[in-house]
């Protein structure tokens, strides 16, 4: 192993981490999931352990401790992966791609403060890492948008550049790229929040100028060498928020798609940030619907100091005359909780982890398109009302005190209420899939949700799915 990487990096990558070290690389099926590592996490802390000592002399009787919460077995397998966490590393390094666990001291403390427990556990990067921290605008959108729009954006980024501002975007083609490269071409500082192709994205040859001029910083919560996957660019949404001081939505679809699922959970949820919505003409469904959830109209700053001045006031305490809920800053932690710091030196008390019924609206795209397909879901335009008429300044238009939650909203809650009845005993994904009477490829892409969120669990068959807590239970032959 490395020793570059403090013992409790190592340690997280040997039980989180794919570690692909090339295309023939094959990681094994029994990884922990985010949801599993949290609570294996919360476990040793509770025991004044931290995850090191899984790799110490000491390293049995920890194992032992944590059987409560993960297999010991499956733990050492996992654990002995040394070899490879060594290929690993070394791909990295070529590529000059670093990595940080929140275990670690330099861990951005933007998403310390912000996430709480709910920060990925490890982040890969490349490029200036003080960037993370600078704050700055959030610009997302669609990927498929009219050449028009990819203009409006570019100007949104060099406009960021010239106020001394960072851009953060989700490095995704359409209006990402767009806001990225406006910035950039600039002379301005951006951050890609990559849901895939991290070490493809920082071996590209322009990108690659920009990370060595320290203009640019790629990261992403994904191996580096991870391909696309929907449920990764959908989780990856509230890193991109988080980082920022304000957001932007240029183009939405309607109550599909990331960058719509991102919105909601951020006015409905997280609350980290203002979010905008693009207010010159063409407006859109899915933009119009975002400002009736709350998202305040972008008041299209001319000059660096007119968006200088908006993101010092977005980053400020809001004035009550303003300050909406939906909107409202999440409480600043007590001093021991913002000092603390990962697995080892934890604040005792912790956020717990969401509720499954508070997750924002399932995104009806989340079916495993590749990109090409995922790009060519254009938002649906309407001749509706403009919102440059309204006053950004204005509380947030007047709303139910419930929202209607979608149909696939709806199902998705259903399914979850309903597995602890189909999960008695162990389950392949078919059987599961026949007995709520859905789709196989439906089903496995609810399950895999369900996993990250620690809801469900793999069994010791990588076929089979069980609740958690049950990791020692043998599934029936097939």
């Amino acid at each position: 192993m490395n020793p570059n990487l403090s013992a409790n990096t190592q340690a997280i990558l040997l039980l989180t981490a794919p570690l692909i070290a090339g295309p023939r690389s094959a990681p094994p099926n029994d990884l922990l999931t985010p949801g599993e590592y949290k609570r294996l996490a919360r476990h040793l802390h509770q025991l004044s352990r931290e995850p090191a000592d899984l790799l110490s002399s000491h390293a049995d009787e920890a194992l032992r401790d944590a059987q409560a919460v993960v297999d010991a077995e499956r733990l050492k397998r996992l654990l002995a992966r040394g070899f490879a966490l060594s290929q690993a590393i070394e791909r990295w390094q070529t590529r000059a791609i670093w990595v940080v666990s929140r275990a670690d001291p330099d861990y951005p403390q933007r998403l310390r403060d912000r996430l709480k427990d709910d920060r990925p556990a490890v982040l890969y990067g490349c490029g200036e890492r003080s960037i993370l921290d600078s704050g700055g605008l959030a610009v997302v959108g669609s990927r498929a948008v009219e050449e028009a729009l990819v203009e409006y954006t570019e100007s949104v980024g060099a406009l960021t550049a010239r106020a001394r501002k960072t851009l953060v975007s989700g490095g995704a083609r359409g209006i990402d790229q767009a806001a990225m490269r406006g910035a950039l071409a600039a002379g301005g500082r951006a951050t890609g929040v990559l849901a895939d192709s991290l070490e493809k994205t920082a071996m590209n040859r322009e990108q690659r100028t920009m990370l060595m001029d320290g203009q640019l910083v790629l990261i992403s919560p994904y191996d580096p060498g991870a391909g696309f996957n929907v449920g990764h660019a959908m989780q990856r949404n509230k890193l991109i928020y988080a980082f920022a001081d304000a957001a932007l939505v240029v183009s939405s679809d309607y109550e599909k798609g990331g960058t719509w699922a991102g919105a909601i959970e951020q006015l409905h949820k997280l609350r980290l940030v203002p979010v905008f919505v693009r207010s010159t003409d063409p407006s859109s469904k899915g933009l119009e619907a975002l400002a009736r959830k709350g998202a305040l109209p972008w008041p299209n700053p001319e000059d660096r100091e007119a968006l200088e001045d908006l993101l010092s006031s977005a980053s400020a305490p809001r004035p009550t005359a303003i300050q909406s809920p939906l909107f409202a800053q999440t409480a600043t932690s007590d001093a021991s909780a913002r000092a603390s710091r990962e697995e080892g030196t934890l604040a005792a008390e912790q956020l717990q982890p969401p509720h499954p019924g508070e997750l924002a609206a399932s995104a009806t795209d989340d079916t495993g398109e590749s990109p090409e397909q995922a790009a060519a879901l254009d938002d649906e335009r309407l001749e509706i009302p403009s919102l440059a008429s309204l006053d950004p300044l204005s509380p947030p238009l007047p709303q139910p005190e419930e929202t209607t939650p979608s149909p696939a909203e709806t199902l998705f809650a259903a399914v979850r209420v309903a597995l602890p009845r189909v999960l008695t005993i162990p389950k392949k994904e078919s059987e599961i899939a026949s007995e709520l009477q859905l789709t196989t490829t439906q089903a496995r892409e609810w399950l895999q949700r369900l996993a990250d969120e620690g809801a469900v669990e793999k069994g010791p068959k990588k076929s089979f799915y069980q609740l958690p807590g049950r990791l020692l239970q043998t599934p029936p032959r097939a």
